[in-house]
């Protein structure tokens, strides 16, 4: 499934349930908590917190997170009119002139 497709069922997911009602600025605050739960699995699975160690331990699998994130990062782009599909075709093409790859090698082989 394409972009387009998944931005498509999303939207219509958003208005089935009248969630456009939600500015935008609610569905941000809402992805960054979702963001913060994704950092919080990763500071469990690196040990950097422990579950009994002071520590309530992980909720949710990240997998589960990261969908949530996408699915509200998805909802902001309906917001705004953004075509996810364009605009990441555009920035991918901008990074490849932007970011030599040998640049990027040599940097990494002197550190």
């Amino acid at each position: 499934m394409d972009l387009s497709n998944i931005q498509s069922l999303q939207k219509k997911f958003i208005e089935d349930r009248k969630w456009e009602r939600f500015p935008p600025t609610q569905v941000f605050v809402h992805l960054i908590e979702e963001l913060g739960e994704v950092g919080s699995h990763l500071l469990y699975e690196s040990q950097y917190k422990v579950k009994g160690a002071g520590h309530a331990g992980e909720k949710d699998s990240v997998d589960r997170e990261l969908a949530q994130v996408f699915n509200l990062f998805l909802q902001l782009c309906i917001y705004l009119g953004v075509d996810l599909e364009t605009a990441w075709s555009a920035e991918y093409k901008r990074n490849l002139e932007r970011f030599d790859p040998k640049v990027w090698q040599d940097l990494a082989d002197e550190s």
